[in-house]
């Protein structure tokens, strides 16, 4: 997928190294993972995308370039873990590049993938609740708060784009 300011492709072997550069970032991973991942974490963590990507067709994790082919970050559109049919989106950016409106265009970006892929499924996201910044930016792509509360010990917040006309 490109346009005129973002460049989306799935990973790919030799990306490790601008994929351990963004999740070593204390502040990036905050809301993720709590702190920035060890390098042999996010190898352990990078081997799994590379397995989902190979075994994902269209969907799966994506590195992000802007127009001036810089690395800014990563998302994924993925098939959601729980037990309802639907897909799942998320993002991180490096934090040189918050607050530019390129959250909102990746996510913008997924949500037309998603229909491309699975026009009848529901699209969530999975956020911290004190996450004000991913919050705010998913309720301006039409997504709404379903579930707020405690899941596998961590804070944890839902939010879904549904099919359906509310």
């Amino acid at each position: 997928m490109a346009d005129n300011s973002l460049f989306i492709s799935k990973y790919t072997p030799n990306d490790f190294h601008a994929y351990h550069s963004l999740v070593m970032d204390d502040d990036v991973m905050r809301y993720i993972s709590g702190t920035g991942l060890s390098e042999e974490d996010a190898q352990a963590k990078f081997n799994s995308i590379l397995s989902i990507n190979a075994q994902q067709g269209s969907l799966g994790y994506f590195k992000v370039y802007n127009h001036q082919n810089t690395f800014i970050g990563d998302c994924k559109l993925e098939r959601s873990k729980d037990s309802c049919p639907a897909l799942e989106i998320g993002y991180i950016l490096k934090k040189d590049f918050w607050g530019q409106g390129y959250g909102t265009e990746i996510c913008t970006r997924l949500l037309a993938l998603a229909h491309q892929v699975a026009p009848t499924l529901d699209v969530v996201a999975i956020i911290d609740p004190e996450n004000t910044a991913s919050k705010k930016l998913l309720k301006k792509c039409g997504f709404r708060s379903f579930f707020i509360g405690v899941e596998n010990g961590l804070a944890t917040e839902k939010l879904i784009h549904s099919k359906i006309s509310k």
